[in-house]
């Protein structure tokens, strides 16, 4: 049990040491590119008054939660999920109920009759629940849907922020040590996805 343990730490060990290397590299590689853009760019005098950095960082889950499509999407998804759950307490009210009337009824039936209406209460009950995985499978399958339409809308977004930045990569910001906020790009992003899918006006 031992060596098992201490066979798994050290993958785990390892797997954290990969993955510090491959942002270590990615950082490297940012960095150098955008050396060589910065001499060109100071050479020609040009400058656009925003921040110029190789990395930007972007907290995803916050610009998808804070922006009007996100928000949009998150009290559709939310209010489907409410609407699955109430179906299967109702359900679960319905279910009880039937069986209680069944074994109520067992005392004054013959076994085979009795059999029967069970099979047939438990087959209800099997189909019941397979419809109401379905609900949630889809749901769940809505909700990745979203977050990836989010990131489609958000792409071409990124990519005129970092034209105009010269940055050459935008990094999940918890996957990032440390940073200063002025590579932080979450605001912006949500103010231009914001620009793209305004809020639609409540009802009076």
């Amino acid at each position: 049990m031992t060596n098992r343990s201490t066979s798994i730490s050290r993958s785990q060990s390892s797997s954290n040491r990969v993955r510090r290397a491959l942002t270590f590299a990615t950082l490297f590689l940012a960095l150098s590119v955008w050396t060589a853009g910065a001499k060109a760019q100071s050479v020609g005098g040009f400058d656009t008054g925003t921040v110029q950095s190789p990395v930007l960082v972007i907290e995803f889950d916050r610009a998808f939660s804070q922006s009007a499509f996100g928000q949009k999407l998150t009290v559709e998804l939310e209010t489907a999920g409410a609407e699955i759950a109430a179906e299967n307490r109702q359900i679960e009210t319905e279910l009880r109920d039937e069986e209680m009337l069944l074994t109520d009824q067992r005392k004054a039936m013959e076994p085979a009759a009795f059999r029967e209406l069970a099979d047939a209460f438990d087959q209800k009950v099997q189909k019941l629940r397979r419809e109401q995985d379905t609900k949630a499978r889809e749901l769940s399958e809505r909700r990745d849907g979203a977050r990836r339409d989010f990131l489609t809308s958000a792409g071409p977004i990124l990519n005129r922020i970092m034209q105009n930045t010269n940055a050459v990569v935008v990094m999940e910001k918890r996957n990032v040590f440390a940073s200063i906020s002025a590579i932080d790009v979450t605001d912006l992003v949500i103010s231009e996805i914001n620009a793209l899918f305004p809020q639609e006006p409540s009802d009076p």
